[in-house]
């Protein structure tokens, strides 16, 4: 299967996705920095997004699917944290990163998927 250039609504989905998940990845490590957390809570935090990071580099729509579904744990910590501590900045700038990486994640597979069969 050849290459095919995105273009259209896939690239703009595409584009936003890439910003929601480094916006996502930039709160998770704040977050981390400014509780002290140790080694292991940083890698715990941080290590399941990068683990989809070369994949999702190479265009494998599989890595943006599995993705999907490490984030809703992302989701569920953050809406949790939205109600134990409501108002505070990191937890919904967090929570609204990770919906919309999400709903990009998904539709990107979609229109990408239908792209490259065509």
């Amino acid at each position: 299967m050849t290459e095919r250039a995105r273009t259209g609504l896939t690239l703009w989905v595409w584009v936003l996705f890439w910003i929601t998940y480094a916006g996502l990845l930039f709160v998770e490590v704040a977050d981390s920095a400014a509780q002290n957390a140790p080694w292991p809570v940083w890698v715990a935090k941080i290590g399941p997004l990068l683990l989809f990071l070369p994949g999702m580099l190479r265009d494998k729509l599989r890595s943006y699917i599995w993705l999907c579904f490490v984030s809703l744990i992302y989701f569920l910590a953050l809406v949790l944290r939205l109600f134990a501590i409501p108002g505070e900045i990191w937890g919904i700038a967090g929570t609204v990163c990770v919906v919309i990486m999400f709903c990009c994640a998904m539709l990107y597979v979609r229109l990408r998927a239908r792209s490259l069969r065509a």
